[in-house]
């Protein structure tokens, strides 16, 4: 795979390079922090549902929403009822919190939790491609979907370039085996501010 970033200016460096990532240590996490409300009575979980629509579905009060199509990318489903689709940390919420360098702040786990700048750190997919992955890394899980591999390596190493946190050993080896089967998948992402 080949890495490419936006700087988003010149004093903003890029992520290291996956090779020299180093390895996870498990903390806990707390979902707690996760879907902050929004103004508009929509929040996170329902922002990124309807941001991924195929089909639009109607929104009623309440952020309530009806009708509507979507495709789950893990398991190339079509779903037609957004009750029976999940948003996935597209690396779970324990992965990044259990490979923390340093100690995130509140505010940083928030804005990860709910970060809506990346269209990778969040995905919605069904809600049983998504209890099927729970909180494993490519080392433990793939989609089930074989022709979504390539994207969700590039994916995944992305969102870890963009926030920064380690990769153990075992993911680093699978995410490499992945990358031989993937040499024309370019890893695209932003640093997170």
């Amino acid at each position: 795979m080949e890495e490419r970033h936006d700087h988003g200016g010149p004093d903003r460096p890029p992520g290291p390079p996956l090779a020299t990532l180093g390895h996870a240590v498990v903390l806990g996490h707390a979902r707690a922090q996760v879907h902050a409300g929004s103004t508009d009575g929509c929040d996170t979980r329902k922002e990124v549902i309807l941001a991924e629509a195929v089909g639009a579905p109607q929104v009623a009060a309440g952020c309530k929403l009806t009708g509507g199509t979507w495709r789950s990318a893990y398991d190339n489903l079509v779903v037609t009822d957004a009750a029976r689709l999940d948003v996935d940390h597209f690396v779970p919420l324990a992965a990044v919190y259990d490979s923390e360098q340093t100690p995130w702040s509140a505010a940083r786990r928030e804005a990860y939790a709910n970060d809506q700048n990346s269209p990778d750190t969040l995905i919605a997919v069904s809600a049983a491609s998504n209890r099927s992955k729970s909180d494993k890394d490519p080392a433990d899980w793939l989609p089930s979907d074989g022709s979504y591999h390539c994207t969700y390596a590039a994916t995944w190493v992305g969102t870890k370039l963009r926030w920064g946190p380690a990769v153990d050993e075992a993911e680093r080896q699978a995410l490499l085996g992945l990358a031989e089967d993937c040499s024309t998948t370019t890893v695209v992402y932003e640093p997170a501010a």
